[in-house]
């Protein structure tokens, strides 16, 4: 395992590039919106005027993606399947087809209720837990958020006067291994909220230089005796409107 996480190749070049198996879009929007909610994607595009531009194709189905507009500029919009692999796999290939920026959003696991309950979340930085940010960045136990989203987020959050909290977030590969002695561990790092993607989405990003701005509406509730799973099954559809409306207006901010 040690070979595995420590030994990070520098060559750029693959075996299997996104450009061999994706041909660029010409046109294809700068800036585009992603979420893990399905239903999200789905109710906005019943409620709003879109158009399927491309297609992402895996053996789990296709993924369409969108052109949408607000506010006068054209912006993209998909699904990211949920885990890091899936989830970079196809972040790799919207980059490919022409995204120069990313606005990535989702549900997450509450560690810290005080601080990040019941406000956006906005990752500084994620614990990497995971396998797949390993092969875009040489092995760290963190890494951090670009500061300049960040700080495109928090704008855009206050103007809209919407409770928000920025902190670290703890990045899993298995939901269902989240133990209580690691959840206090990561506690004690300083985590306030856990997920599945975020630190890979920002190997990615970093590798391919792409900026990508990211935030978190909290579900779960991790930070009690015992689990209180809250609205996790919603998987955001019941606030679906409000999170569409800060992905928008970040995507139009960057």
């Amino acid at each position: 395992m040690a070979t595995i996480f420590n030994h990070f190749s520098e060559d750029k070049n693959a075996f299997i590039n996104p450009s061999d198996v994706i041909e660029r879009i010409p046109g294809f929007p700068e800036v585009c919106i992603t979420t893990f909610s399905e239903g999200i994607i789905r109710d906005f595009t019943r409620n709003n005027e879109t158009r399927v531009i491309a297609e992402l194709f895996s053996a789990n189905g296709t993924i369409p993606v969108y052109e949408i507009e607000y506010a006068g500029k054209k912006m993209g919009l998909f699904l990211s399947r949920v885990g890091a692999p899936a989830c970079v796999t196809g972040l790799e290939e919207i980059i490919a087809l022409g995204a120069k920026k990313l606005v990535q959003f989702g549900c997450c696991g509450v560690l810290n209720q005080s601080l990040a309950g019941n406000k956006i979340i906005i990752p500084s930085s994620a614990v990497r837990d995971e396998g797949t940010s390993y092969h875009y960045v040489p092995g760290s136990e963190e890494i951090n958020a670009d500061s300049t989203s960040i700080d495109i987020a928090v704008q855009c959050l206050e103007k809209h006067k919407i409770p928000y909290v920025v902190g670290k977030v703890w990045t899993s590969d298995a939901i269902y291994r989240e133990t209580q002695e690691l959840i206090e561990e990561r506690k004690m790092q300083g985590c306030i909220a856990v997920e599945m993607e975020c630190s890979a989405s920002l190997a990615v990003a970093g590798f391919r230089n792409i900026p990508i701005l990211q935030f978190f509406y909290g579900a779960d509730n991790l930070d009690s005796d015992k689990w209180e799973p809250r609205d996790l099954t919603d998987y955001g559809v019941s606030c679906g409107d409000k999170y569409m409306a800060i992905a928008l207006e970040c995507g139009l901010a960057f």
